[in-house]
């Protein structure tokens, strides 16, 4: 078991001594410094769970040690002791970020029951610290399955303006990752360590968007019994994404635009103004700017939101992602619902690869999802896969339970992409490789492989 290691900083050896040896009987793991350079130099060396540091020391103030375990050490908490207590320091302590503040004498019990408590407010932080890592993790650009140029070119657009503070509209329809996109914007950005709101406008009735989004105060509306803080408030200093946009009435979309311009609006019923910092990401599964001449959406709010727009095509336009995020969704349901699927079955691919999926990314997921819970074999097949999209098979898909690996099944659509590229570029191969992300070799491999070279000498390129 791992004792808690737990920093001691008091110029007073008689002090330090006995707070050492007080601390290592009750199970910690305990060391001592005696003045702030050797306090520095310890916290260098080592990960303490917990600094306790007398505020008077010889060479500099233990408040300026506060300063700096709160600028560089996150994670470790603090306790600040002295002999000559006051309530100014006390608050001064509290204000740059100590956890407690004891006088001396300190009082065994006292000292036991801070230390319990800090160290509780450290297992928290650093709890917190790695779930946010897993969060960035999870949503980072690296996660999205992809070999798709489309999709490659939306990642370099993406990086390109995450650390921005420019709204960002997304289209495509629903299911297309629109979600995943927009928290990956949130992570590569500097806001990463604030807050990410989603609201789903579509999902709310129009009489309580505007309360979601911006709260209400006590009495406004009937149901109102309290004061409600909106979801931008929530967002302030991250970034809010607002899905289906389109749904927003007329009179929120007023609102919107002045959010969007001037950061700044008021909760339904109340006169107070309230300015935050929320960066703003929207998409709609609808053409907007049909809406606009339809009337449906303000024209000036939809330039205002169109400054960098991202436009997620259909996963039936990206037949080669469907194999990798096939196998993908198989591994992680297989891992979270416990069963051993190794794979496809090469008419399960296939079947997967000629259905259209209106659905998209989501219905794949699904699919799969339902393939891992109900195929009785190591590998799925299409009997695993519902009928609608079973029908969609092609005719000469080989043998059913036949096993096949990855790289065949991609081959195809692997060569539709490459060739598709190359057409776009009249067969120069420089432009082909720059779109493709790949280096010119690697590209005249692949084309001798899926026979694009012979092709190309056909066709006089």
């Amino acid at each position: 078991m791992a004792y808690p290691e737990i920093l001691i900083v008091d110029d007073d050896k008689i002090i330090l001594d006995s707070l050492c040896e007080f601390l290592r009987l009750e199970g910690c793991s305990v060391t001592g410094a005696d003045s702030f350079k050797s306090a520095v130099k310890q916290l260098e060396k080592n990960d303490f769970a917990l600094v306790i540091s007398d505020i008077n020391l010889p060479d500099n103030s233990g408040l300026e040690l506060l300063e700096l375990i709160r600028k560089r050490y996150s994670k470790t908490v603090a306790i600040m002791i002295t002999g000559y207590g006051t309530i100014e320091n006390a608050v001064e302590a509290i204000k740059i970020g100590a956890y407690d503040y004891l006088t001396k004498p300190i009082i065994d019990d006292e000292l036991r029951l801070a230390i319990e408590r800090a160290l509780k407010q450290h297992k928290l932080i650093s709890e917190n610290v790695s779930l946010r890592s897993q969060l960035e993790d999870k949503y980072s650009l690296e996660k999205i399955i992809s070999q798709d140029y489309k999709m490659a070119r939306i990642f370099d657009l993406v990086e390109s303006v995450a650390d921005s503070k420019t709204t960002i509209m997304m289209t495509g329809p629903s299911g297309t990752g629109k979600s995943m996109i927009a928290r990956a914007i949130h992570y590569l950005s500097g806001k990463k360590n604030k807050p990410f709101i989603e609201v789903s406008c579509g999902a709310l009735p129009e009489t309580l968007l505007e309360s979601e989004l911006f709260g209400h105060i006590k009495g406004s509306f009937t149901g109102a019994v309290n004061n409600k803080e909106g979801k931008f408030l929530a967002a302030d200093g991250g970034t809010i994404f607002l899905d289906e946009i389109s749904s927003a009435s007329p009179a929120l979309q007023v609102k919107l635009l002045r959010v969007l311009q001037e950061r700044q609006f008021e909760p339904v019923g109340s006169n107070k103004t309230i300015t935050v910092d929320t960066r703003v990401i929207l998409a709609s599964n609808k053409d907007l700017l049909d809406e606009v001449k339809h009337g449906r959406f303000r024209e000036d709010l939809y330039y205002r939101i169109n400054v960098i727009s991202i436009n997620l095509p259909v996963l039936s336009e990206r037949p080669g992602d469907i194999p990798l995020l096939a196998e993908a969704f198989m591994r992680n349901f297989s891992a979270s619902h416990r069963r051993i699927k190794k794979g496809l079955s090469q008419q399960a691919l296939a079947s997967l690869q000629s259905y259209n999926w209106p659905g998209n990314i989501r219905e794949l997921e699904n699919v799969m999802e339902r393939a891992v819970l109900l195929s009785k074999t190591e590998y799925i097949t299409a009997e695993d896969l519902p009928a609608n999209i079973t029908t969609f098979s092609s005719p000469g898909a080989e043998k059913q339970n036949a096993e096949i690996s990855l790289k065949d099944a991609l081959k195809k659509p692997e060569r539709e992409i490459i060739r598709n590229v190359l057409l776009a570029n009249s067969w120069n191969r420089l432009l082909t490789a720059k779109a493709l992300d790949i280096n010119r070799t690697t590209l005249y491999k692949k084309m001798k492989k899926l026979g694009l070279e012979k092709e190309a000498r056909h066709l006089g390129f």
